[in-house]
């Protein structure tokens, strides 16, 4: 029994220990080249820039389109792109606040190279999900476009986990919520 609390004990350090210096592998390149972190910054901004701008520009599509045939088929087209995405935003922003998890540098010895005094809220990434969600919604009308933007949302979880502003597991979660939300769109 003694050994095994001893064991409990010891693992949290190692954990810490191996976060730190995956942490420290991942960034060593941008650490060495102050320039790519610049970049690695930019394309944060650029990425959610262009998923939002995108997602807008959908919607006012799809209201002229669906306006070009009567006010009533612009709503109804518009509909299950402005409620899936909505919903599932909230639904995710409640669990997360619950969750209430710390990000990597509120528990761990790390400098992020975003950014971000924010505490907690840390899984799912809701910026994550919010782009895997307009993925899907442009995959649903054109799976050329949504394949480029389901690249964008994974470049962007691998910029938000090489950021220090979240986990792996935070932008895991969040693109799966993000695919299952999205899906619905096909239903």
């Amino acid at each position: 029994m003694v050994r095994h609390l001893l064991r409990g004990r010891q693992r949290p350090a190692m954990i810490r220990h191996d976060y730190v210096a995956f942490y420290q592998r991942l960034t060593a390149p941008f650490v060495r080249h102050p320039g790519w972190i610049r970049l690695l910054r930019f394309f944060n901004h650029l990425i959610e820039v262009v998923m939002y701008g995108c997602y807008i520009a959908l919607l006012a599509g799809l209201i002229w389109l669906g306006s070009r045939v009567s006010w009533d088929a612009a709503f109804h087209r518009v509909l299950p792109f402005v409620l899936v995405p909505g919903i599932s935003f909230i639904l995710l922003s409640l669990v997360r606040d619950w969750l209430n998890s710390p990000r990597p540098y509120e528990e761990w010895a790390i400098d992020p190279l975003i950014p971000r005094t924010k505490k907690g809220d840390s899984m799912p990434s809701r910026h994550v999900f919010s782009a895997v969600t307009i993925a899907m919604c442009v995959l649903r009308l054109s799976w050329l476009w949504g394949a480029l933007f389901l690249v964008l949302a994974a470049a962007l979880a691998l910029i938000r986990v090489i950021g220090g502003v979240h986990y792996p597991r935070d932008v895991i979660v969040g693109a799966l919520c993000g695919l299952v939300a999205g899906s619905l769109l096909f239903i």
